[in-house]
C-alpha cells in the first residue's frame, strides 16, 4: 500500500518570520530610527562608528535588508536608476562605461535596474519603464520621443538622460559626435598615402544609428581630394569577411576604416588569411582601442574615443534627482583621437 506523507501545517516545520527594523535594534541595542539611518546612509544623522558596526552585524546575523517600497515611500520616491538595454550590438567599450556607471551610481546609493527591451520601442517602451516607477531612466542611443520623456517624468522620474546624436527636449542629452570618429580616421588614411578607400558598415540591424554618421565623416575628410571612398557591407561573422578579402583584387582597396576594432581585427585575420600584406598592400584603421588590438601583429591603429566617466554620468544622475526643476543639461561628449600603430 503506497502511504501518503502528512503534509499538514502541524507536521511541517514553521516558516522563518520576515526579519524586521525592531528585530535589528533590538539585537543591536538601539532605537529603529538608528537602523533606518545607519542602513538607508542617511548622512543627516551623525551615527558614531561603534554603532554602525553593532547595526550591520545584526542585520548580517538576522539576514536583515531594508525594504525598498517602504523606503521609496518615506522619502517620496524610488532609488532605482532604469537602464534599458540598448536594442543594438554593443561592443566592450560600452559595457565597461556601463558596469562603471553601474558602480558609481550603488556608490550613490541608487539601485541599477537594467530592463530587457522585449521589442518595444520608443514610447512604447517609456510606459513600460514607468511601471516600475524609477527615479531615473538612461537611454542608450535614440528611439525615445518628448511623449516618452513626458509619460517617464509624470511617473515620478525625476531625470531622463539620452545618449545620442541628437538633443531631446526635456530630457539631459549626451550628444556623441561619430561624425568626427569617421573624419580621424579616414583623414589618417589619406595624409599616409593611401588614395582608395573603403569604410566597413556594419550589415547588423540598428548599427546604422553608428555607420551612418561615422561614413557621413569619412565622406566629408575627402570632399575636394583625389581619394575616393567604397562601402564595404559586412557582417560579424568570418564567412562574410572571408568574402570581402577575396574581392579585395576587384575593389583595390589600399586602405579601409572597419568601423571599430572588432570589425577591423575580424576583417584583418581574413585579409591576412588571403596573402594580403598589412599595412603594405591594405592599411586598416579600427575605434575603441580596445587592448586586444595591440596584442594583433601588426598592432591595431584605432580612433581612441574619450567617453565620460561611469563617476561623471552618475554625478549627472544625481545631480538630476536632488533638483528634479532644474533645466536639462546637454553635453557634448566622445572626444576622439587618433591613435597610430602598425596597421596603417
Amino acid at each position: 500500500m503506497v502511504q501518503i506523507p502528512n503534509t499538514s501545517a502541524a507536521s511541517t516545520p514553521a516558516q522563518r518570520s520576515v526579519p524586521t527594523s525592531a528585530d535589528v535594534a533590538r539585537l543591536a541595542g538601539v532605537s529603529r530610527a538608528t537602523v533606518s539611518y545607519v542602513l538607508n546612509n542617511t548622512s543627516a544623522v551623525r551615527i558614531s562608528e561603534p554603532t554602525r558596526r553593532r547595526v550591520h552585524q545584526a542585520a548580517k546575523e538576522l539576514g536583515y535588508v531594508p525594504h525598498a517600497a517602504a523606503r521609496s515611500l518615506r522619502a517620496g520616491h524610488s532609488r532605482i536608476v532604469l537602464l534599458p538595454a540598448p536594442a543594438v550590438p554593443v561592443g566592450s567599450l560600452y559595457s565597461q562605461f556601463i558596469s562603471d556607471l553601474q558602480g558609481a551610481l550603488g556608490r550613490l546609493d541608487y539601485t541599477v535596474v537594467h530592463y530587457g527591451t522585449a521589442g518595444l520601442r520608443g514610447d512604447d517602451a517609456a510606459r513600460a519603464w514607468a511601471e516600475l516607477r524609477p527615479v531615473a531612466v538612461i537611454v542608450p542611443g535614440p528611439g525615445l520621443g518628448a511623449e516618452g520623456v513626458a509619460v517617464l517624468k509624470r511617473s515620478g522620474a525625476r531625470a531622463v538622460v539620452t545618449l545620442g546624436p541628437e538633443r531631446l527636449e526635456g530630457a539631459h542629452t549626451l550628444l556623441m559626435d561619430h561624425e568626427a570618429i569617421g573624419h580621424r580616421a579616414v583623414e589618417h588614411l589619406r595624409v599616409r598615402g593611401r588614395r582608395r578607400l573603403g569604410i566597413v558598415v556594419p550589415e547588423e540591424p540598428g548599427l546604422e544609428i553608428f555607420s551612418r554618421p561615422r561614413l557621413a565623416g569619412a565622406r566629408r575628410a575627402l570632399r575636394g581630394t583625389d581619394a575616393t571612398l567604397t562601402e564595404l557591407p559586412l557582417a560579424y561573422d568570418e564567412e562574410s569577411a572571408a568574402r570581402l578579402a577575396a574581392r579585395r583584387r576587384e575593389l583595390r582597396i589600399d586602405g579601409v576604416f572597419a568601423f571599430n576594432d572588432e570589425y577591423a581585427m575580424l576583417l584583418m585575420r581574413a585579409l591576412q588569411d588571403d596573402g594580403v600584406r598589412i599595412p603594405e598592400d591594405t592599411a586598416v584603421i579600427g575605434a575603441d582601442d580596445l587592448t586586444l588590438g595591440r596584442l594583433l601583429r601588426p598592432r591595431l591603429s584605432t580612433v581612441r574615443l574619450e567617453v565620460p566617466s561611469g563617476r561623471e554620468l552618475a554625478e549627472l544622475v544625481d545631480r538630476a534627482v536632488r533638483d528634479p526643476g532644474a533645466a536639462p543639461e546637454t553635453y557634448r561628449v566622445l572626444d576622439s583621437a587618433v591613435v597610430h600603430r602598425e596597421s596603417s
